[in-house]
């Protein structure tokens, strides 16, 4: 299956075109891999649902789901998600701005992706035993502040093994994922619009409320989405930190179908179904809201 050749007009180098069954071989590895991790798994636990522990057809499972616990942990993990998400694409975006637009020494900007291309995925057990180690009860920064200040932060109110220690915790990976999620739209904004603004007599806030933050907002909130989903999803870190105490949905889900205290496979595979869907949803808000600015980005 030889390539053939075409040449682009007023191009002197030639490009070379596939047929649609060469095409097909250089994507079978990915098709497989999508197939065998995503499309089989997915059908699996869709027809897991809706059975009982003996393999008949029932919806009891889906029911469970509306039950006061299993509402309650879906309302959790959006609180967490939904928090992480706002706060970090808030943090994240100024971040990314004055990477891009701030007067920053050039070793700082390469220091700030550097760091945001680690720390966006450092994740799981390292990530919590990190904070463990740094903002447990005997912690580092835990027994500085104890020994210089003479304050124990866990007796005014802190708490690294609560909703708002979980939340800090996934604030470490979701503010550099929106920094290095905003930096390349930032770095496309074109200069020409900042030069007709200022032509015009507009002020640099002007600019960017009229113009900039406009054109730039459907891509923030498509990244506010996307870290949405990125802490909907998260399982080993907050069960890591909080030892299974904080009922989240992931965290139910492993119980279920692990069975240490509850066993319920079938609503394992229901909670699972749900966060399919909340995730199919944000992963479809997010594609159409990139859409929206693409044009304006290119």
């Amino acid at each position: 299956m030889a390539a053939e050749t075409n040449v682009k007009e007023g191009g002197d180098n030639p490009r070379p075109t596939f047929s649609i069954l060469s095409t097909v071989l250089f994507l079978f590895p990915f098709i497989i891999f999508v197939v065998a991790f995503l499309i089989l798994p997915t059908i699996s636990i869709f027809v897991s649902a809706f059975q009982d522990p003996l393999g008949k057809f029932t919806l009891q499972n889906i029911k469970d789901l509306f039950t006061p616990y299993i509402m309650n942990a879906y309302l959790l993990s959006i609180k967490v998600s939904l928090f992480t998400a706002v706060f970090g694409a808030l943090v994240g975006f100024m971040l990314a701005y004055a990477s891009t637009f701030g007067n920053l020494p050039l070793w700082v900007k390469s220091y700030l992706n550097t760091f945001s291309g680690v720390a966006s995925n450092f994740a799981g057990v390292p990530l919590a035993f990190a904070f463990i180690s740094t903002l447990g009860r005997v912690g580092l920064i835990t027994a500085l502040i104890q020994q210089i200040f003479h304050i124990n932060i866990y007796e005014h109110g802190f708490n690294l093994y609560s909703f708002w220690g979980l939340c800090l915790t996934y604030l470490y990976f979701q503010i550099p994922l929106m920094v290095l999620l905003m930096t390349p739209a930032l770095e496309g904004m074109k200069k020409e619009w900042i030069e007709g603004a200022e032509n015009l007599g507009a002020t640099n806030t002007q600019y960017w409320l009229h113009i900039g933050l406009p054109i730039l907002f459907p891509t923030i909130l498509a990244n506010t989405v996307l870290l949405f989903g990125n802490a909907f999803g998260a399982y080993a870190t907050a069960y890591a930190l909080t030892g299974g105490f904080l009922n989240i949905v992931p965290i139910i889900i492993g119980a279920e179908i692990r069975g240490d205290i509850l066993h319920n496979v079938g609503l394992g595979y229901a909670l699972a179904l749900g966060m399919i869907v909340i995730m199919g949803i944000t992963i479809l808000s997010y594609n159409y809201l990139q859409s929206k600015t693409a044009r304006w980005l290119k």
